[in-house]
């Protein structure tokens, strides 16, 4: 079975906090962490990742705090994907073509090399800014739901 890492598919929901959040100031990992009910550390750790992918940026102090360092609309969920995950391939041999003699011959390869190429197409179309404006959505409609 292929399954992303818990690193990818929490940052991508503290990617997504962070965005829902945003209000031109610093956020705290400390407040994601609890929003999402995740590991302060762990998540630290993944904001670091993404900081060194040039998604975000840190400011130290007080007032400190992440934030984007491109605009959500500019970040696709497959260029996410690939500073948490790295290269998204079903099976080794897709991307290393050495590492089995019947690799230029092998039509189930064949099969996983466009299975690669469907699902990068498929983050690629998707962006953060799509997914934070879905959130705001659904965030707004459990609202309306719980008050009626």
């Amino acid at each position: 079975m292929m399954k992303l890492s818990t690193k990818t598919r929490y940052g991508l929901r503290a990617l997504i906090d962070l965005g829902v959040h945003y209000k031109g100031r610093p956020i705290l990992v400390k407040d994601i962490a609890k929003r999402q009910d995740l590991s302060e550390k762990y998540l630290e750790h993944i904001m670091l990742i993404l900081k060194g992918g040039r998604i975000l940026r840190s400011i130290k102090g007080g007032k400190g705090g992440y934030m984007f360092l491109k605009d959500p609309s500019e970040i696709t969920v497959r260029e996410i994907v690939e500073i948490l995950e790295g290269n998204i391939s079903p099976v080794e041999c897709v991307d290393k073509k050495e590492i089995c003699d019947r690799s230029d011959n092998c039509v189930a390869r064949d099969l996983w090399s466009m299975l690669k190429e469907r699902i990068n197409e498929f983050l690629e179309g998707i962006t953060l800014k799509e997914l934070i404006d879905k959130q705001i959505r659904k965030n707004r409609e459990r609202i309306i739901y719980y008050e009626i």
